[in-house]
């Protein structure tokens, strides 16, 4: 059942660096868009960042733009996402999700059902 797995999450201090893992299986590797969500208790989940496994194009959360960035690796069937520059407001369970039928702008901003998810793993930016 399981079709994303994420790794890598942590605890970082302000300023740091992480990079998140998403390894994908099964019918998620047919997925239009593959990308990572961000959940703190109380707040929605937000799109970071995602990107299309057609043709490449990424989208951006514009508060992580220019301190994350999004790849993805077909021969590992995983995508990545280097986060520099932490902060502490980055805080947040980190999930990988797969769309088979969206834009990657469509799928960050949560426009449509979302099939796939991963279990998320913790990200934690403090001092």
């Amino acid at each position: 059942q399981v079709q994303l797995v994420e790794s890598g999450g942590g605890l970082v201090q302000p300023g740091g660096s992480l990079t998140l893992s998403c390894a994908a299986s099964g019918s998620a590797l047919d997925a239009e868009a593959i990308g990572w969500f961000r959940q703190v208790p109380g707040k929605k989940r937000e799109g970071v960042s995602c990107i299309s496994n057609s043709d490449g194009r990424t989208y951006y959360l514009y508060s992580v733009e220019g301190r994350f960035t999004i790849s993805r690796d077909s021969a590992k069937n995983s995508i990545y996402l280097q986060m520099n520059d932490l902060r502490p407001d980055d805080t947040a369970v980190y999930y990988c999700a797969a769309q088979m039928s969206a834009t990657v702008e469509a799928m960050c901003q949560m426009w449509g059902p979302i099939e796939f998810w991963g279990q998320g793993i913790q990200v934690t930016v403090s001092s």
